[in-house]
């Protein structure tokens, strides 16, 4: 278990922290788990969530990885960007209300401009999920935001 919560590591707020915790972290990957629960701001009238919002789920657990890693540098948490997926494969159309779901992040590229690739799964009770993220967060993120001066 991380001694951080999501909210620590993640740049969102309230409803939108999907995870519940991250259960491991180290260099190479992020291991985090949810518990799907009615009432939330993706859930269908029966409780479930709809398989896409795997993407989501996988992009924060990408977001937690480098959440850690800014906490352990001693960096503020940052946004970054979901650029795409690539090999989106899943078994299921929903996730049902109640099942346990674990999420997984395995980086396989990162180069100093910001780009990554992460190998995400999500797996759960007859649940597979995979999925390749292309996701990019810029070294100065405030700046790269800002409006071109006209």
């Amino acid at each position: 278990m991380s001694r951080w919560s999501m909210a620590e590591l993640l740049p969102h707020a309230g409803d939108m922290i999907l995870l519940d915790e991250l259960v491991s972290f180290d260099e190479e990957h992020a291991h985090a788990r949810l518990t799907v629960r009615p009432g939330g701001p993706f859930n269908r009238p029966d409780g479930s969530l709809p398989a896409w919002v795997g993407i989501e789920l996988m992009a924060q657990a990408v977001a937690a990885y480098g959440g850690c890693r800014a906490k352990l540098a001693g960096l503020p948490i940052e946004l970054g960007f979901l650029l795409g997926t690539r090999s989106y494969q899943c078994n299921v159309e929903h996730f049902p209300a109640g099942v346990c779901l674990d999420v997984r992040a395995i980086r396989s590229l990162e180069d100093d401009n910001g780009m990554g690739v992460f190998e995400c799964h999500i797996d759960g009770p007859g649940i597979k999920l995979e999925a390749r993220l292309n996701v990019f967060r810029p070294p100065e993120v405030a700046r790269y935001l800002q409006e071109p001066q006209a």
